[in-house]
């Protein structure tokens, strides 16, 4: 079985039902409905309820997949079990615990714990493996940059390898980056990205629709890489075990499975499943 793998998550605020459905029709591989950070106190009840709204309609087929990041436990039971919803987000996870309280309130529905501090961080491993319905795991590097005091954007980067790591140990997918804040550097976006693909990431979530096809096209192979990677899978086939291709490159099983992966991302397929 294969699904679309997706290379962009575009955040939009509950509260504008209009900018929504804006977001669903901008080419993001999913969206990320916001009840948390971009609604206001006095809107979050109307965001709830706008948000169940939109979920209450079985999605289309073909339809953009639509996540949801909450605010509080109510988010959580308001929508959980609705057709439309695709993941609950969860803010600020720091135990296990915490996604298995969750995971009860919404059975069967797919989560994705963000860690945000550093506790978090910590404990990202045992997160990532809390429970079968954690299908991923991601940064909110904003508030971990406050909550451990970094300056210069490098501070983080051994959270976020740590964060490549636990995922990959508990059998889930590559995390997805952590939002680019400044909608205008789409130069700086760019090179954050070949940063973040340096550093085992798949992916991007975007706060505006100008920065999807900067991580598109960060994060998709190149023409180069897909070549490589079509040559080794190649003499791969014609020849078992280790061996050199012409120009000196050593080919082992382990080079050929990261071509075969470069081929499948190519394509935008991976195999479903968490394990």
């Amino acid at each position: 079985m294969t699904a679309l793998t997706p290379l962009t998550w575009l955040y939009a605020p509950g509260d504008r039902p209009d900018v929504v459905r804006k977001a669903c029709e901008s080419g993001a591989d999913v969206v990320i409905v916001d009840l948390e950070d971009a609604v206001a106190p006095d809107r979050k009840e109307y965001a709830r309820a706008a948000t169940a709204e939109l979920l209450s309609g079985p999605a289309d087929a073909g339809a953009v997949p639509v996540h949801v990041r909450v605010h509080a436990e109510a988010d959580v039971l308001a929508l959980a079990g609705l057709p439309g919803l695709a993941e609950l987000r969860l803010p600020k996870i720091t135990h296990a615990a915490s996604v298995h309280h969750i995971a009860a309130l919404a059975p069967g529905v797919a989560l994705c714990p963000l860690l945000e501090s550093a506790l978090g961080i910590e404990h990202a491993y045992s997160v990532a493996a809390a429970h079968p319905q954690v299908r991923s795991i991601a940064l909110g590097e904003a508030d971990l940059r406050a909550d451990l005091g970094v300056r210069d954007d490098t501070g983080l980067d051994w959270s976020r390898s740590r964060t490549v790591v636990a995922a990959r140990a508990a059998g889930l997918a590559p995390p997805a980056q952590s939002v680019f804040p400044d909608v205008r550097d789409l130069g700086g976006l760019w090179a954050s990205c070949v940063h973040g693909r340096g550093l085992g990431f798949l992916g991007r979530a975007a706060i505006h629709p100008r920065q999807l096809p900067v991580i598109e096209r960060a994060f998709r192979p190149t023409p180069q890489e897909i070549e490589a990677a079509q040559e080794i899978v190649e003499a791969a086939r014609k020849e078992a075990g280790a061996l050199a291709l012409p120009d000196g490159r050593f080919v082992d099983a382990a080079v050929v499975a990261s071509a075969r992966r470069t081929l499948a991302l190519a394509g935008r397929t991976v195999v479903a499943g968490r394990r």
